[in-house]
């Protein structure tokens, strides 16, 4: 048999050259390929369908993804030199797949934690019994930068402090998910999930046709229906308003995509005012409008100069007295943040199995405590293998990551540990599973974690999956958009229909 007949040395045809490079492998857990190279159950419709695109057709997608970003008008705010700059959020077109099996099981184990969560705040700005049982050590509390004295003996409707959570995610190597950190005080990137999902119908509209993709698109219908069960008022349709730090802030867009998709109005604190009943009015064009829930997106410290900083002219004065006396409500509730501590973080299985009598379904990564003698021992003599976090920075930011540090940073976590050990945890350095993603003509591994959001009011709403973030630079961590990161859709898929096979 000659060579050319074997297959070798064959000329290649214009079509095979057209071809992206799909010759896909990672060495860590992937999300969409598994073991050998073949893809995974839920995701064989989307790799058979991607790899049957040439290049051409694939570049059609990707701009066409770009430009319907552009009209939706996606960015993330960047600060440099105190100058901002708005960005696109980069965007990949593979998306990450799950089933819905294993998300029926994720899904239970954030609502668990979400209401264990609630009924902890609720008791720290009560009886503090957990305290008193000692499962949570009343040094922790005292140390926590993100307590509130001012919002002790208030109950808000429902007993829920945390209305809008979102818990961050990770898989290992083995293909354990963990939570890695929970967001109570103003988590963001929802709009992106959903906008996301919207690029992607009209990218690839025959996908959904074919593939039992699970849909995120409700989620500011659930949204609203959720705030509007905190109403003090019995009205019919109560006043809700978004209020936002303005147009400079990191996540305006986020801020004003809320509130147009939910039909309601976006407000700066300057638009609102409380009178001497404590009820917090809207300035309109036709006077003003008693308003009735508030969801805020402003950091406790600038809500109120009443109560919190003075000369803050990003909140409302006399916010706190009208929600004190129950005349409006706050999502998420000023002083949710004392649970959004990464210190707080590694004690939630005890949380948990304190308030709800539960093992918890979802595990936390493990996780060492530098206020604890022997943790703290443990972290400074493995400052190169461990990742370590300071209590309440987020954005990626203050972090050591020791594998990939220098001796000089090392020495200076080192200093900063034992001068405020209540501040840092430390994590192992996990193997963060990767998602196929786009680099030139060809699909390379990059990891992936996962923001998914959970809702509570007078009834939980777990998001059909998340945001995915994606760390767009090969073998970095760090997938937060504020350093480089970029986002994919994400798809729960109901394999049970047939249409993934």
């Amino acid at each position: 048999m000659r060579k050319s007949e074997t297959g070798k040395n064959k000329p290649m045809t214009t079509t095979e050259s057209l071809k992206l490079d799909w010759s896909y492998s990672s060495d860590f857990h992937d999300e969409l390929i598994g073991p050998g190279g073949r893809p995974r159950q839920a995701a064989r419709t989307l790799w058979k369908y991607l790899k049957n695109l040439d290049r051409d057709e694939l570049d059609e997608r990707r701009a066409a993804c770009e430009v319907a970003a552009l009209v939706a008008g996606i960015t993330f705010r960047v600060y440099h030199d105190e100058v901002g700059i708005d960005r696109a959020m980069p965007f990949d077109l593979i998306p990450r797949i799950i089933p819905l099996s294993e998300w029926e099981k994720v899904s239970a184990g954030l609502e668990q934690r979400v209401t264990a969560l609630n009924l902890f705040i609720n008791d720290l700005y009560g009886d503090q019994k957990i305290v008193r049982d000692k499962v949570f050590p009343a040094e922790v509390l005292a140390g926590s930068a993100n307590f509130r004295e001012q919002c002790v003996g208030i109950r808000p409707p429902f007993g829920v402090w945390a209305h809008i959570c979102g818990s961050d995610l990770v898989r290992d190597t083995d293909g354990t998910l963990y939570v890695l950190e929970d967001n109570l005080r103003v988590p963001s990137g929802v709009s992106y999930m959903v906008e996301n999902r919207q690029v992607m119908k009209r990218v690839f509209p025959e996908l959904f046709e074919d593939i039992g993709i699970q849909p995120v698109d409700d989620y500011p219908a659930r949204l609203f229906d959720m705030l509007a069960s905190l109403s003090p008022r019995p009205a019919d349709y109560p006043t809700v308003v978004v209020l936002t730090p303005g147009m400079f802030n990191s996540a305006y867009f986020e801020h004003a995509w809320l509130a147009q998709q939910m039909g309601v109005e976006l407000v700066e604190g300057r638009d609102l005012v409380v009178d001497d009943d404590d009820c917090v009015y809207m300035r309109t064009i036709h006077g003003l409008e008693q308003v009735d829930v508030i969801y805020r997106r402003i950091d406790d410290a600038f809500l109120d100069p009443e109560v919190f900083l003075e000369d803050s002219l990003l909140g409302v004065p006399g916010l706190m007295r009208a929600w004190r006396s129950g005349q409006v409500a706050l999502a998420n509730a000023p002083g949710a943040g004392v649970a959004d501590d990464k210190v707080v973080y590694a004690y939630v299985p005890e949380i948990i199995r304190y308030y709800l009598d539960e093992e918890p379904l979802v595990p936390n990564v493990p996780t060492w405590r530098c206020s604890d003698p022997e943790h703290r021992k443990h972290v400074l003599a493995n400052l190169d293998k461990l990742v370590v976090k300071p209590a309440n920075e987020s954005g990626g930011y203050g972090m050591l990551i020791g594998p990939h540090s220098t001796a000089a940073e090392r020495k200076e976590f080192a200093g900063l540990i034992k001068a405020d050990p209540r501040n840092y945890i430390a994590q192992p350095t996990l193997g963060i599973s990767t998602c196929p993603t786009l680099v030139g003509n060809r699909a390379a591994a990059r990891h992936v974690d996962l923001r998914p959001f959970v809702l509570s009011g007078d009834q939980h709403y777990v998001t059909m999956g998340g945001l995915t973030r994606v760390a767009m630079k090969a073998g970095s961590l760090v997938v937060n958009s504020s350093q480089g990161g970029g986002s994919k859709d994400t798809w729960i898929v109901d394999t049970s229909t047939g249409g993934d096979s």
